[in-house]
């Protein structure tokens, strides 16, 4: 069975709210629901718009194996079940940073992840960041809810 290192619905509370950057991109600012987590998010909006108010289940995962085991190539024609079969937008990349904000009287940790380029923050509670480390490779699973 494959562990999942975040499982939660995030709510999109803006998207770009800087300005658009690039054209096929958007930013996304988003909360889960449930553990209280804060994301940042780029995503290829030319292939996966995403509005403000929308709700997705997103999940970190090592694999997509349902088995567990690591992922040596994928094609999503003809191969075996996988967990991106339950999903409509998926990224493969890398944790590059982790780190702690201690600027309020709550302790979160943040970890930052590239996807080629496309960047990704996560931030909360220290104890829901245990499985994670830097030069981690994770896919990142997006379905609207």
């Amino acid at each position: 069975m494959v562990e999942l290192y975040f499982d939660d619905v995030i709510k999109v509370d803006r998207v770009n709210a800087d300005g658009k950057k690039f054209d096929k991109v958007s930013r996304i600012e988003a909360q889960s629901e449930e553990d209280d987590m804060l994301v940042l998010l780029d995503v290829q909006s030319e292939i996966y718009p995403i509005n403000a108010g929308e709700k997705f289940r997103m999940v970190l995962a090592p694999t997509l194996n349902l088995d567990g085991t690591a992922v040596s190539s994928y094609s999503s024609e003809g191969g075996p079940k996988s967990l991106a079969d339950k999903f409509e937008y998926v990224m493969h990349g890398l944790l590059y940073k982790m780190s702690e904000d201690t600027s309020s009287t709550i302790v979160k940790v943040m970890i930052y992840i590239s996807f080629g380029g496309l960047q990704m923050m996560l931030k909360g509670d220290p104890n829901k960041m245990e499985k994670f480390k830097v030069d981690q490779r994770l896919f990142l699973l997006l379905r609207k809810v």
